[in-house]
C-alpha cells in the first residue's frame, strides 16, 4: 500500500498524533480543519463566519499541497456546535463551492477540538 502523508505550512499544524492529509489511491483525504490561523494556531475569531471561512482556505491550502484543488473534492463533512448557524455556514460555504457543488454532510455535535464551534474534512479527487 502506498500511502503519502501531506503536511504544509499554508495551513495549521495537526494539533493532535495525525497528518493534514493523506494521498491514496488517488484520493486526498483531508482531517478537519478548524478555524486555526496558520501562522498562531489559534482561532481567527470567535465568530462561525470567519472560523468557517478559515477552515475552508486550511483546507482549500492543504488541498493544493495534495495536489489538488476545491474543484477535485468528492465529498465534505461538517461538524457544527450549534446547528442553528446552518445559514450562515452555507453563505460562506457557497463561495467556496459556486458550480461544484460535492457530497455533503453537516452534523451538530456537542464539542469539538480547542472549543472550535465548527470543523470541515473532506475526499477529494488528486
Amino acid at each position: 500500500m502506498n500511502v503519502t502523508t501531506v503536511n504544509t505550512e499554508k495551513a495549521p499544524a495537526a494539533i493532535g498524533p495525525y497528518s493534514q492529509a493523506t494521498v491514496y489511491n488517488g484520493q486526498a483525504y483531508v482531517s478537519g480543519q478548524l478555524g486555526l490561523s496558520p501562522q498562531t494556531g489559534e482561532f481567527v475569531s470567535d465568530g462561525l463566519e470567519a472560523q468557517t471561512r478559515q477552515a475552508l482556505e486550511n483546507l482549500k491550502a492543504i488541498l493544493e499541497a495534495c495536489g489538488s484543488s476545491l474543484n477535485k473534492v468528492i465529498a465534505v463533512d461538517i461538524f457544527l456546535t450549534d446547528m442553528s448557524g446552518f445559514a450562515t455556514l452555507n453563505s460562506v460555504y457557497s463561495e467556496y463551492f459556486t458550480d461544484h457543488k460535492p457530497a455533503r454532510a453537516a452534523i451538530e455535535v456537542s464539542a469539538l477540538p480547542k472549543g472550535g464551534i465548527v470543523e470541515i474534512k473532506c475526499i477529494a479527487a488528486v
